[in-house]
């Protein structure tokens, strides 16, 4: 099935607009050296749960340097961890969806991106995050995991 140039243009935008939640960067270090271009590096970026006020995640990924890093056109490698924890007194505004993509950055040009859900747990009361990499073809199982125990005197209500 062939796309046509329009469709094709759409997708594109769509896929380079940026998302809702913009991460801070806290800091990064150097993994490999690059003549030219930017360094390969390892990168750790924070940001607040949008709907979980008191709730900060720490996401270190592994970006691509050289001279494709340097322009943005590198693929990043699938290689992410995410640690979520209790910055604050925990509340919640309203009820949160069983499961909800908190972030998504992307990690290639077009088509990869790093992505951060929320998964309510309302048996434990407790919020668990994953981080993944998804491909429009082909994605990776690199994953990592965390979890957030809500305090019991903020019961975890679902939509």
């Amino acid at each position: 099935m062939k796309l046509n140039k329009i469709a094709l243009g759409a997708i594109g935008a769509a896929l380079l607009l940026p998302s809702g939640v913009h991460a801070e960067t806290v800091g990064a270090v150097d993994t490999a050296f690059k003549l030219i271009g930017r360094n390969h590096q390892i990168v750790v970026e924070a940001f607040d749960d949008p709907r979980v006020k008191g709730v900060s995640c720490y996401v270190s990924r592994a970006r691509t340097g050289g001279i494709k890093g340097s322009l943005g056109l590198a693929e990043d490698t699938s290689d992410a961890s995410v640690a979520c924890r209790q910055v604050g007194e925990i509340s919640l505004s309203e009820a949160l969806k069983p499961q909800e993509e908190v972030f998504s950055e992307r990690s290639s040009i077009l088509f990869k991106k790093v992505r951060i859900v929320r998964m309510a747990d309302a048996k434990r009361n407790t919020l668990v995050y994953l981080v993944y990499s998804d491909k429009l073809i082909d994605g990776s199982p690199q994953n990592n995991v965390t979890a957030v125990p809500l305090p019991a005197s903020v019961q975890l209500k679902l939509r």
